[in-house]
């Protein structure tokens, strides 16, 4: 009988943090946020947990703290045997955690993410009113801390209401001694949410706005504790703190808007970032696929050539968690019409569409389960073809160039005026550019065979 000899381990090396929060049983908040936003930014996550709650998506039915001495011992554990390379704080809920904790970040030299938590997104009030005053020391030690404008307004003087609000809040917890100060605008009303950075530059202020769209209707329960673990991985990864913060509050933006249906109101997608990245070769294949039926020339009686524009054709696809033009895939130059047959110019790669993915972007803002776009001609011919099937129509109306609307605009338009999502755009270019139909689908199968009955309604008869 043939040995078989053992397999050699192949061990990996992450960068550490710690957690110090307490726990949510619904799993979308506290420790369990934290832990699934470190693994998804590649690294390993350690705990000390400082209190059992009962909790999911609506409410916090009930809270037990943990004795102090417990959490001390955790501590004393986890830095004993683990190089912790940043550490972030959650719910403390008593005077003597914050206290016992301030003196554990006070002797480590780590960036340390303070999360002032007092409320839960429910209403539920996280700590002890006897714990506000000795959250200010803690924050003291704080390489940034980050506060709500609810928390901001228990930790200063002001009850934020406008940006600049939350820049003098942010001042205010400088002042206090942290390094930065993080204060999040998303209590506040408005269509676009901005969180202000303040950072204390040797006792000058310098101020950086991070502001996207507000997704209405989303769920949010966990966001403050995955945007704080996101920073606090970064950290731990090296970034400078700015960097660590854009790169957080991005991803916090995306978690929320592709949040996970769980429960009755739902709760971000900590690991939404890492799934993006794992679905490319998914998209990428789909384009591929869709681009190697295309360069077929003859479909039947049909000529893929005859809806070729003069400027070539374009196939695009958008991961499920697509936001930038660099998370859709396309041609790498256009599909044309050649002596061979139809072909692309360079294959296909992620980035490689500027104008097509950013309008398949846009169309995802009305309709996320759109992934895939192409364009052909518009012509009287194509119209036609187009009257003859059951397909939602719109029009982009642009009277002149320099006047047009943004992309997004134009197609909020065009969607405001069917009832449906759309699968065709036409556009017929009346300040002289070439007319084009921009056809959009949510898979290439679907996609290829519009083409296909365009092409085949127009190509002239031999």
């Amino acid at each position: 009988m043939k040995r078989i000899a053992p397999r050699q381990p192949a061990p990996t090396s992450r960068p550490l943090a710690l957690t110090i929060a307490g726990s949510d049983s619904g799993g979308g908040a506290g420790i369990q946020a934290d832990l699934k936003t470190m693994e998804a930014a590649g690294v390993f996550g350690t705990s000390v947990i400082t209190s059992v709650t009962a909790q999911n998506t609506q409410a916090v039915e009930s809270t037990h703290v943990l004795p102090a001495e417990e959490v001390d011992a955790q501590l004393s554990a986890v830095f004993a045997d683990f190089a912790v390379q940043a550490v972030k704080t959650g719910m403390l809920a008593t005077t003597e955690l914050v206290e016992l904790v301030t003196e554990w970040i006070q002797r480590q030299e780590i960036p340390a993410v303070i999360d002032p938590v007092m409320v839960a997104a429910s209403g539920d009030r996280l700590l002890e009113p006897e714990a506000e005053q000795a959250y200010k020391r803690l924050i003291a030690s704080a390489t940034v801390v980050t506060p709500n404008a609810d928390e901001a307004a228990v930790l200063t003087d002001i009850d934020p209401e406008t940006p600049a609000d939350l820049q003098s809040a942010g001042e205010q917890l400088c002042a206090l001694g942290a390094d930065a100060a993080l204060v999040k605008g998303g209590h506040l009303s408005g269509e676009q949410v901005t969180d202000v950075l303040v950072t204390d530059d040797g006792g000058e202020f310098s101020v950086t706005e991070f502001t996207h769209p507000r997704v209405q209707n989303a769920a949010t329960h966990g966001s403050g504790c995955t945007l704080a673990s996101a920073i606090t991985a970064q950290l731990a990864h090296g970034d400078s703190l700015e960097s660590a913060v854009e790169r957080g509050v991005n991803q916090l933006s995306r978690a929320i808007r592709y949040h996970h249906a769980v429960g009755s109101s739902g709760a971000v997608h900590h690991s939404v970032t890492l799934q993006e990245q794992g679905s490319r070769t998914e998209a990428l294949h789909a384009v591929e696929d869709g681009v190697r039926q295309l360069q077929k020339e003859q479909w039947g009686e049909s000529s893929l050539e005859a809806i070729i524009p003069d400027g070539g054709m374009q196939f695009v696809g958008a991961t499920p968690y697509a936001e930038t033009v660099d998370e859709v895939a396309a041609i790498d130059g256009r599909l044309t019409g050649t002596s061979m047959g139809v072909r692309d110019t360079h294959g296909v790669r992620f980035g490689a569409s500027s104008h097509m993915a950013r309008l398949l972007l846009a169309a995802r803002e009305f309709d996320s389960t759109l992934r895939f776009a192409a364009n052909c001609r518009y012509n009287d011919r194509v119209q036609a073809v187009l009257d003859k099937q059951d397909w939602t129509v719109a029009s982009i109306d642009q009277t002149a160039e320099e006047d047009s609307p943004t992309i997004s605009e134009e197609l909020s338009q065009a969607f405001e005026a069917t009832a449906e999502t759309p699968a065709a755009l036409v556009d017929d270019r009346a300040h002289g550019k070439e007319p084009m139909t921009r056809l959009l689908a949510t898979d290439t199968t679907t996609l290829v065979q519009r083409l296909q009955t365009i092409a085949a309604a127009t190509t002239p008869k031999q």
